[in-house]
Protein backbone atom coordinates (compact mmCIF):
# COMPACT_ATOMS: atom_id res chain seq x y z
CA UNK A 1 0.00 0.00 0.00
CA UNK A 2 1.33 3.66 -0.88
CA UNK A 3 1.48 6.44 1.91
CA UNK A 4 -1.80 7.45 3.15
CA UNK A 5 -2.41 11.53 4.12
CA UNK A 6 -4.72 13.12 5.75
CA UNK A 7 -7.13 14.76 3.80
CA UNK A 8 -9.00 18.18 4.87
CA UNK A 9 -12.43 18.87 4.19
CA UNK A 10 -13.11 22.97 4.10
CA UNK A 11 -16.87 24.03 4.50
CA UNK A 12 -17.83 27.72 3.60
CA UNK A 13 -20.23 28.75 6.15
CA UNK A 14 -22.00 32.41 6.40
CA UNK A 15 -21.95 33.96 9.84
CA UNK A 16 -23.94 37.18 11.06
CA UNK A 17 -22.90 39.15 14.32
CA UNK A 18 -25.25 41.63 16.14
CA UNK A 19 -25.89 43.02 19.39
CA UNK A 20 -27.83 40.83 21.58
CA UNK A 21 -31.42 42.24 22.58
CA UNK A 22 -32.54 38.85 23.61
CA UNK A 23 -34.02 38.79 26.73
CA UNK A 24 -31.87 37.00 28.47
CA UNK A 25 -28.99 39.41 27.19
CA UNK A 26 -26.93 40.97 29.36
CA UNK A 27 -26.85 44.22 30.03
CA UNK A 28 -25.48 46.98 28.89
CA UNK A 29 -22.91 48.74 31.05
CA UNK A 30 -21.20 52.11 30.83
CA UNK A 31 -18.35 53.03 33.23
CA UNK A 32 -15.96 56.41 32.52
CA UNK A 33 -11.83 56.68 33.11
CA UNK A 34 -9.71 59.23 33.86
CA UNK A 35 -7.05 59.00 31.02
CA UNK A 36 -4.50 61.28 33.29
CA UNK A 37 -4.47 58.84 36.81
CA UNK A 38 -6.39 55.60 35.61
CA UNK A 39 -9.31 56.09 37.96
CA UNK A 40 -12.44 54.58 37.06
CA UNK A 41 -16.28 55.19 37.82
CA UNK A 42 -18.23 52.07 39.42
CA UNK A 43 -20.14 50.29 36.21
CA UNK A 44 -23.35 50.61 35.72
CA UNK A 45 -26.66 49.79 33.38
CA UNK A 46 -27.30 53.62 33.44
CA UNK A 47 -24.64 56.50 32.39
CA UNK A 48 -25.79 58.78 34.71
CA UNK A 49 -23.77 57.74 37.57
CA UNK A 50 -20.45 57.26 35.59
CA UNK A 51 -21.37 60.67 34.59
CA UNK A 52 -21.63 62.07 37.54
CA UNK A 53 -18.65 60.63 38.86
CA UNK A 54 -16.55 62.57 35.96
CA UNK A 55 -17.92 65.90 37.44
CA UNK A 56 -16.92 64.64 41.00
CA UNK A 57 -13.42 63.65 39.76
CA UNK A 58 -12.67 66.68 37.72
CA UNK A 59 -13.43 68.73 40.59
CA UNK A 60 -11.41 67.48 42.77
CA UNK A 61 -8.77 67.08 40.02
CA UNK A 62 -8.96 70.39 37.83
CA UNK A 63 -6.08 69.42 35.65
CA UNK A 64 -7.58 66.34 34.78
CA UNK A 65 -9.94 67.33 31.54
CA UNK A 66 -9.12 63.86 29.78
CA UNK A 67 -11.99 60.59 30.11
CA UNK A 68 -12.44 57.46 28.29
CA UNK A 69 -15.97 56.09 28.27
CA UNK A 70 -15.58 52.45 28.48
CA UNK A 71 -19.63 50.54 27.06
CA UNK A 72 -19.71 46.69 27.48
CA UNK A 73 -22.46 45.89 24.89
CA UNK A 74 -23.34 41.80 24.76
CA UNK A 75 -22.85 40.47 20.96
CA UNK A 76 -24.57 37.39 19.81
CA UNK A 77 -23.35 35.59 16.36
CA UNK A 78 -25.00 32.48 14.80
CA UNK A 79 -24.54 30.93 11.61
CA UNK A 80 -26.84 31.69 8.94
CA UNK A 81 -29.02 28.88 7.02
Amino acid sequence: MGNVSPRAIQRLETWTLEPDREPDAEPTTYAMQCAVDGEKSPTCEDFIEPQDWVLKHCGKNPSHHTYREIITRPWRSWMSA
